[in-house]
């Protein structure tokens, strides 16, 4: 195999374990969402109110956040510790971008709003990016 095809295979590699990893952090993040009520916002993405529509709009964008999220550190997702922390970094850079910037402009809202709503967002950003490392350390783990 050609250093080139090699090098786009584990790039594969890492952006599935990322899309399945995303899947597990959303879920976990999803159901902390559907607890404080948030799913419905969510769903005002795509013109809807139902929950249910929010929590899969929710996993769709996790499941693409985790993609890029594989793509980037995948070449060290066999650190734990360094894993986890680029996770932390990843969900609160998606807070501010997502949250603070782009759920906002999309839905006529302000931007930077910072609340307690905001402040319970940033908590399950961070809780999405630590549990989106840790399933990627445990895909990283398994032998293919």
């Amino acid at each position: 195999m050609s250093t080139i095809a090699h090098a786009r295979s584990h790039a594969v590699t890492h952006a599935w374990r990322g899309v399945l990893a995303g899947l597990v952090g959303g879920i976990v993040f999803g159901v902390l969402m559907a607890m404080m009520g948030m799913l419905p916002m969510v769903a005002m993405l795509v013109g809807s109110q139902n929950p249910a529509v929010g929590g899969v709009v929710h996993l769709v964008i996790s499941a693409g956040i985790g993609l890029v999220f594989g793509v980037l550190v995948g070449a060290f997702a066999d650190r734990i510790w360094a894993l986890l922390g680029a996770g932390v970094v990843y969900g609160m850079v998606w807070w501010v971008l997502g949250a603070l910037v782009l759920m906002p402009t999309m839905l006529g809202m302000p931007v930077f709003n910072i609340n307690q709503t905001a402040m319970m967002s940033l908590m399950g950003h961070v809780v999405y990016g630590l549990v989106t490392a840790a399933a990627l350390y445990g895909l990283s783990r398994r032998e293919v």
